[in-house]
């Protein structure tokens, strides 16, 4: 049963975390009746726009949250980033909140740490080899042991902060250092893995729902340094490594439990099919189901966390999607060029509406379908580039 929004029915979704992927939430949440608080560390943000009130504040805060949380007493609290406090999630979940999926899904995935020694220690899931290094002395035994190249991460971020490829001696001070300054919150500890030479790396979306588990085809997609860039779906893989990877992902997200979409990152080099990574709410590379799919991530994820229906998922045609990116600072933003960017055969624009850049910052996306990826993947890019910033620098 689902309530009215604004009224003592209400069925009541909060956001913590409101950017470009929030917003889409937020809308399929509405579609539904649900009424959306959107919360997040500054004001303005894309979910904001579309929710029925918003709250700015630092949601590593446990006081802030706490008073957040009591004077809304949401049916849902729902995870849309990392940079929360989730132990006091988890204390939430104790006094019986519902949080998505989980309260510990959402601590141990926050933490690379966590997940990593969750899948590869105690799943047994194929993953790169890795060491944890909390000092300089500790990182160097480290990179001595997994070899060159390797990658370092610190254990806490996002968007591919602080993440490099040690290639040489040359380069483990300055990745040490790199790690550290990427870090979110006060992260002292950096991940060393070995390098896999991977054929490519996928996304497999899994949904868990009151039925059981479903997967949307595999996304196909490119990062820049660490950060999603482009992705098109669907990706092709051999039976016997696509059949690997919903296994792996089954496994991962069973283990994390609760309801609705988990981006399950991984590997493939032939048929072998490595974990990298977790996320359980909907994914950046996974935009391109917008247009690619019967329903998007974003509805998919709200069906499952409202308990309601998943049916059969299916990709309707090749589509790609391709990242429209800031290159420098401002708080004035205005864009440009979109009746080239629209004039693309098949092709959607969509701008996420955030106040103010930063270079590399993601201010939209271009959504295409093609006759085969390949040309979803041209035709995407074309409308991505045709896309002009204009802003007033700071």
């Amino acid at each position: 049963m689902l309530g009215t929004p604004l009224k003592k029915s209400a069925t009541k979704l909060m956001l913590l975390g409101s950017g470009e992927l929030g917003k889409e939430v937020a809308i399929e949440a509405q579609r539904f009746g649900v009424e959306v608080v959107a919360v997040d560390r500054y004001a303005n943000a894309p979910a904001m726009q579309v929710a029925h009130r918003s709250h700015v504040i630092n949601m590593l805060d446990r006081e802030e949250l706490e008073r957040v949380v009591r004077q809304e007493n949401p049916t849902l609290i729902v995870p849309e980033i990392e940079a929360i406090n989730t132990l006091f999630l988890l204390e939430l979940e104790k006094e019986g909140f519902t949080v998505i999926p989980t309260a510990r899904a959402a601590n141990l995935t926050m933490n690379r740490e966590g997940i990593r020694r969750l899948a590869a220690e105690e799943l047994g899931l194929p993953t790169a080899r890795y060491r944890f290094a909390k000092t300089i002395a500790e990182f160097r035994e480290g990179v001595a042991e997994i070899g060159v190249p390797c990658v370092v991460k610190p254990i806490m971020s996002s968007s591919g902060k602080g993440q490099s490829v040690v290639r040489g001696a040359e380069d483990v001070e300055k990745a040490w250092t790199y790690a550290l300054e990427g870090a979110r919150g006060a992260s002292d500890t950096v991940i060393v893995e070995e390098f896999i030479p991977f054929d490519y790396e996928i996304t497999l979306l899994t949904v868990r729902h009151a039925a059981g588990t479903g997967f949307c085809p595999p996304i196909g997609h490119v990062q820049i340094h660490g950060d999603y860039h482009e992705s098109w779906q669907p990706m092709p893989m051999a039976p016997a490594a696509l059949a690997e990877a919903r296994r792996q992902a089954k496994v991962v997200t069973d283990a994390l439990g609760g309801y609705g979409i988990f981006g399950v990152e991984l590997f493939i080099k032939g048929e072998e099919v490595y974990f990298s990574e977790v996320s359980p709410r909907p994914h950046d590379t996974g935009m391109v189901t917008m247009v690619s799919q019967n329903m998007s991530e974003f509805e998919l994820h709200v069906r499952a966390i409202l308990g309601l229906p998943v049916p059969e998922i299916l990709n309707l045609a090749p589509a790609a999607s391709h990242v429209v990116l800031a290159e420098t600072s401002s708080a004035e933003v205005a864009f440009d060029g979109l009746e080239e960017a629209l004039s693309v055969p098949e092709t959607k624009v969509r701008l996420f509406g955030k106040p103010d850049t930063r270079p590399g910052r993601r201010m939209g996306v271009a959504l295409s379908l093609g006759k085969d990826t390949d040309d979803a993947r041209q035709r995407a890019e074309e409308s991505a580039h045709a896309v002009r910033i204009v802003l007033e620098e700071i």
